[in-house]
């Protein structure tokens, strides 16, 4: 087998896709499978649509996903000089060609075509041929250059998804490759970048698969009959929960935007692994075990099925197993985005791995912890339900008996079974009213545990309005 080189080539015209991040991560980690290399190139020759802050989004979620390449960012506006030359080179041999079509002949030229109830193609009018006689280019019109598709024939691949493909060259016409200002279309970039990059294995959704005919014949083209083409893998498309094509219409579909919402990275890639390939029955795995598993077998060949549902429990299993440290510092940079100003990590890192397996994201953890440094206002039908006169006098003295005890867990669990044995009352009368007025809910972990994440003083001040 041939060195694996593999890429991903994002467009930066909004944020990194969840579909894209999916390509990229099968890319990256069969890459990584083989001992390749990943290459991230940034196709930005939409000028008009492409921004350097969407090329920057899109290389922060590369970078927190954990999907590092080994060259890149390549951007294509950086090549122009070099499309330009394979373009000429293309012309010289006769397999391009400039055309000198309006716009307006193109519109007339497809308008025919569907009234006589045809296909609309390009017609082929500046298309050179034996004994044809072409009109005189037309003054004050830029040409562009257009790709001599084979006339005969048919395009034939092995998917490494889809299996054996083939269509026929009469269903291709002749693509604009370059356009009037020199800047290439889509379909000749991405070839010439896969030749010159050496890119072995390209895998990509399904919707590329109408444009991998014209790349396999401008590839021969570019590369010689004989060259060694890349093999192509088509995923197909992920679904959103209403059957219809993941789009942003219709809820987050960028990678930054589960990020704000408050998952880990790799509960991210082990959902997005999962939708499209598997492994046996595992659910759960790391970014080490995909690298190991990950040859390009077993992908599905039917959509996906985006589950919210789901990507929350994934998430909520890795929260579970993340380091309390690390949690303590995603919590702070939530409550600080807030507004809410935290000085201590080492308490959050307590409330992390007391509060993290009733959580499925790091925001749900941030809600837990903010009660520890911001006034809480209990509901009134909590106030109501369990705050009753029969426990108030039992708070009034733990708030007495809380103030004199050393400030850790088991002196305030010992505090809490003499006012329980004083007053003779049961834990599950007085612990809900405790949680309601310091926590502002009626349930929570152990409340000796919980009361030992927060200042004394601000147990004693909540607990000052019975």
């Amino acid at each position: 087998m041939k060195s694996i080189r593999t890429r991903i080539a994002p467009s930066p015209t909004g944020d990194l896709h969840l579909g894209t991040a999916r390509t990229a991560l099968y890319s990256w980690a069969f890459a990584r499978h083989h001992g390749g290399e990943f290459v991230l190139r940034i196709e930005d020759t939409d000028v008009a649509r492409s921004t350097e802050e969407s090329t920057a989004q899109i290389l922060d979620a590369m970078r927190w996903l954990g999907l590092d390449c080994d060259e890149g960012p390549i951007h294509q506006m950086s090549r122009l000089e070099r499309y330009r030359e394979v373009a000429e080179q293309l012309i010289a041999a006769g397999r391009a060609y400039r055309c000198w079509c309006t716009p307006e002949e193109l519109d007339a030229m497809r308008e025919t075509q569907r009234a006589r109830g045809e296909k609309t193609h390009y017609d082929g009018r500046w298309r050179p041929a034996p004994g044809k006689l072409l009109p005189a280019p037309p003054a004050g019109v830029q040409p562009v250059v257009r790709f001599a598709n084979p006339q005969h024939g048919s395009v034939a691949w092995n998917d490494l998804v889809k299996g054996p493909i083939s269509i026929a060259n009469e269903e291709i016409d002749d693509l604009v490759i370059l356009r009037g200002d020199g800047v290439p279309t889509y379909n000749f970039a991405v070839v010439v970048d896969d030749w010159d990059m050496r890119i072995s294995h390209v895998w990509r959704g399904d919707e590329h698969i109408n444009n991998t005919p014209w790349q396999i014949n401008i590839f021969r083209a570019v590369a010689g009959a004989d060259a060694e083409l890349p093999q192509y893998g088509h995923c197909p498309i992920i679904l959103g929960e209403d059957g219809l094509k993941l789009s942003k219409r219709r809820g987050a579909v960028s990678v930054t935007a589960y990020r704000e919402l408050g998952y880990l990275p790799e509960a991210m890639l082990n959902y997005l692994a999962r939708l499209g390939w598997s492994h046996g029955d595992e659910e759960l795995f790391t970014r080490e075990q995909m690298v190991r598993w990950f040859d390009g077998a077993h992908l599905a060949k039917s959509p996906a099925q985006w589950d919210p549902a789901k990507l929350a429990w994934v998430n909520a299993q890795w929260l579970k197993r993340a380091d309390d440290a690390r949690l303590a510092r995603l919590v702070r940079e939530q409550l600080v985005a807030r507004g809410v100003e935290v000085a201590d990590e080492a308490t959050l890192a307590r409330a992390a791995a007391l509060f993290k397996d009733r959580c499925t994201t790091v925001v749900e953890l941030a809600d837990w912890s903010a009660m520890l440094y911001v006034p809480v206002a209990p509901r009134a039908e909590d106030l109501a339900a369990h705050v009753s006169e029969a426990v108030k006098p039992a708070l009034r003295d733990l708030r007495e008996r809380l103030a004199e005890v050393v400030w850790n867990k088991d002196a305030i669990g010992s505090a809490l079974k003499a006012v329980l044995a004083a007053h003779q009352l049961k834990m599950p009368q007085l612990a809900p009213a405790l949680r309601v007025l310091v926590c502002a809910r009626p349930q929570t972990p152990s409340i000796d545990a919980v009361l030992a994440l927060f200042a004394r003083d601000v147990v004693l001040q909540r607990l000052a309005q019975v």
